[in-house]
């Protein structure tokens, strides 16, 4: 399995006790779909590992952190040697989204389209900050780049069939992009 075939789970935080426990943080919108996870993708330097999972106890205190025992890890020493690593799992494991619904992982490529179907750009990456994720948008015939925030009010629609996003920019913001674009002067 490669890292491309994956999407990022979260990663491992700390150990918890002597038996080899694990603290998984989990970078997801809903953790609790994973508290039947029997097992995952460990990023090492030798690549991914996969390991099964014996227990998920999900902590009620703190919604996106597990604790997780994972089978033939049974000491601290063992389970120390993991802390740090990033948890992925098969993209095919990912629940299919409906509506205007979408992983980030998803549309990278799609092309963006504004209320009037004009051609804005290609999506060339999701940025995902804690206060809110952006769409990064290559503007078809300036290379610029244009951020685009993801909320119900910009996204209208997503064709999966037609890869396109269809958007409602804020007044002026293609404008502030296009006007700082360089001219190829001589």
């Amino acid at each position: 399995m490669h890292k491309e075939d994956c999407f990022e789970l979260g990663y491992i935080t700390k150990t918890h006790g002597l038996k080899g426990e694990l603290s998984f943080y989990l970078d997801v919108d809903y953790p609790d779909a994973y508290q039947a996870l029997e097992a995952v993708l460990i990023g090492t330097s030798q690549g991914l590992i996969p390991f099964e999972i014996e227990k998920v106890n999900l902590l009620p205190n703190k919604k996106k952190v597990a604790l997780v025992k994972l089978q033939e890890i049974n000491h601290i020493d063992e389970a120390a040697e993991l802390v740090g690593a990033t948890l992925y799992l098969p993209l095919d494991t990912l629940p299919a989204l409906e509506g205007n619904s979408f992983y980030f992982h998803e549309v990278i490529n799609y092309q963006v389209l504004d209320e009037q179907a004009q051609l804005i750009g290609t999506v060339q990456n999701v940025y995902d900050f804690e206060a809110n994720s952006l769409l990064s948008v290559a503007h078809p015939t300036t290379e610029q780049e244009i951020l685009i925030p993801i909320s119900d009010e910009s996204i209208l629609k997503v064709d999966r069939a037609q890869q396109q996003l269809v958007v409602r920019l804020p007044d002026g913001l293609l404008e502030i992009y296009l006007k700082n674009t360089p001219t190829d002067e001589n």
